[in-house]
Parts: C-alpha cells; structure tokens; sequence
C-alpha cells in the first residue's frame, strides 16, 4: 500500500500506534525531520542539511539522495515511490515523500 509524508505539518510522537504502517509512517517522519549530526548517539541518522542555500535544482537533487538512502538506512520496512517537492514563498523546500510499505 502506498502513502505519503510530509513534514510540513507534524503530528505529536505516538509512543503506541495502533497498526505497524502507523509506526513505520511515524518512524519516516522523525528520520525527514531530523538534521543529520544532531543525535549524539547515532551521528548519522536524518538528512544532511548542507544543501541549504544551494540552487532550488541542485538542493532538490542532493536532498532526494539523501531521502531515499536514509529511509532505506533506518527504516527497511518502506521503499520511497516518487518525491514531490513544493516550496513556499520564502524558497523553502518541503518533501512529500511517496512509500510502499513492503509486506
């Protein structure tokens, strides 16, 4: 089944979803959210933010690498489908990212 995320709108952590696809989802949005080497323990875990103030085409480029390869990292469960990427006014950029959760 397919679903998307975005992190443009975040919900509260559920420490007891009800269904795994609810935990798997939730897991998404916490790796999306998350500025890689701001976790002490585990240095690695998000998405690079070195891409800020690079062009909108080359930051769109480097951050879907970076999504694909950090989903398929921390959460297994879930391959990325298709990224679509909107901004706002500002030129801030915001993910929807597309997953099947595999059986």
């Amino acid at each position: 089944m397919n679903y998307e995320i975005s992190v443009k709108n975040t919900a509260p952590i559920d420490f007891n979803p009800a269904t795994e696809a609810e935990e798997i989802l939730q897991n998404i949005r916490c790796i999306l959210a998350t500025i890689k080497y701001s976790v002490p323990l585990d240095r690695e875990f998000g998405i690079d933010g070195t891409f800020i103030d690079k062009p909108m085409e080359v930051a769109k480029a480097k951050l879907t690498s970076e999504i694909v390869m950090a989903i398929a990292k921390y959460e297994p469960r879930a391959t990325v489908t298709n990224i679509i990427w909107t901004s706002d006014i500002d030129g801030k950029l915001f993910p929807k990212v597309q997953v099947r959760i595999d059986e």
